[in-house]
């Protein structure tokens, strides 16, 4: 007997126009599915690795030790109430816990920071700015720093204490450049005048419009605090596991320790549910693709009811005639998404050198995409689905067709 895969080709043809139509369908839906995926995660993408650069992947912060209130009664459910925990500000162990941390197998390097909130000024131009305090060396192992310099060097912020690295907003909105001065209120009343030592671009609207770098030492002296650091950030081989490694580390050092995905977790909630909301409407237009098959499927059982008579009474079996029109859809989905995968990539690489300008949550002249296969493994099994659903109603109705009754004429 000819084989099903064989007389599939054959029926596929017969009605190409529509067959033609249906494999757009696919085509377009795989390739635009595929395009938009690569483009929310882009973006996504481009603001994880800005806020790690940095903020790092992992933060130690203040110490805390458990509150024990021995005179409150406890309740039935005091098991599933938090700890209560008493907070100090700041890390004054600040050596020991590095050299501990670097121990870990994830831990790539580790940087100490003294944070605050003061005033700057510049002309007739006073903002509130975020103050960091850090170690230049160790900063630089981090953190993208360095990379994130965009006027004036590193170098010159290292090798002068009284200079200062401004977010490139915050330059703007001050408006001075490298090489200008600004002033900063401690809180003890005082202005401290600074040089601009450089000028940096995380890519991160809100780092780039408030921070300000200084050294640690000057800071410490300017913020009028006693400990060395408030807190301790992180680099890590793996990014994805600093929430357990948060967790070890609260329990090790009995500090308090956030990983980027808890510090990030509203932003990174909004780019889930765009990507979620893009990918459930390029499947729609997958599963309209797949009515479009369909309605082929079915025509061409109609158009070939006597033919399907004719294989039922030369012994091919209910199976073999649904394979028939099964693999009419398992041809359409294959060319389909292979052309469409094609598309994708395409389209794709156009839209990464389309122009842009954002200036808000993220900085970028272009739309930023990244080239992920697994946007490519799902794009082809959606239209898999789909086109399977497509065809197996068809391919079972042709099926139960009775030969006797059709060739004597019977209707289907």
């Amino acid at each position: 007997m000819t084989a099903p895969l064989y007389i599939a080709l054959r029926f596929a043809t017969h009605r190409k126009r529509a067959l033609l139509l249906s494999l757009v369908g696919v085509i377009f839906g795989v390739g635009i599915f595929i395009c938009t995926q690569a483009q929310t995660q882009g973006f996504a993408q481009f603001f994880i690795n800005s806020t790690i650069g940095s903020n790092g992947a992992l933060v130690l912060k203040s110490r805390f030790q458990p509150r024990y209130e021995e005179l409150v009664v406890p309740t039935k459910n005091v098991s599933a109430l938090p700890a209560r925990r008493n907070y100090f500000e700041g890390i004054h162990n600040v050596s020991e816990i590095m050299r501990v941390s670097r121990q870990f197998s994830n831990v790539v390097a580790c940087s100490p920071v003294l944070r605050g909130n003061v005033s700057a000024r510049s002309g007739f131009e006073t903002t509130t700015v975020e103050l960091f305090g850090i170690d230049p060396a160790s900063h630089l192992r981090t953190t993208d720093l360095a990379k994130q310099i965009i006027d004036g060097k590193f170098d010159d912020f290292t090798n002068n204490t009284t200079a200062v690295i401004l977010g490139y907003r915050l330059a703007d909105q001050l408006e001075v450049g490298c090489g200008d001065s600004i002033q900063l209120l401690s809180p003890g009343g005082e202005y401290w005048r600074f040089i601009v030592g450089a000028i940096a671009r995380s890519g991160v609207g809100a780092i780039d419009a408030t921070r300000v770098y200084a050294h640690t030492r000057v800071a410490q002296r300017l913020l009028k605090k006693s400990y060395q650091a408030s807190m301790i950030i992180y680099k890590l081989r793996d990014p994805d596991r600093a929430p357990a490694l948060a967790a070890h580390f609260e329990t090790l050092f009995q500090h308090t320790s956030q990983s980027w995905q808890e510090r990030e977790e509203s932003t990174l909630q909004l780019f889930i549910m765009l990507r979620l909301s893009v990918a459930i409407t390029v499947s729609l237009m997958i599963l309209l693709a797949g009515f479009g098959i369909f309605n082929v499927l079915t025509m061409s059982v109609l158009s070939k009811v006597r033919e399907i008579a004719i294989l039922r009474s030369m012994g091919y079996r209910q199976v073999d005639i649904s394979a028939i029109f099964l693999w009419q859809g398992v041809l359409i989905a294959t060319v389909g998404s292979l052309i469409g995968c094609f598309l994708g990539a395409l389209l794709t690489w156009i839209v990464s050198k389309v122009p842009i300008h954002i200036r808000g949550l993220l900085y970028t002249n272009h739309f930023l995409v990244v080239w992920d296969w697994r946007h490519y493994f799902w794009a082809t099994v959606l239209a898999g689905i789909a086109v399977f659903i497509a065809s197996y109603v068809p391919a079972k109705r042709a099926a139960l067709l009775q030969p006797v009754d059709t060739l004597r004429g019977s209707s289907f």
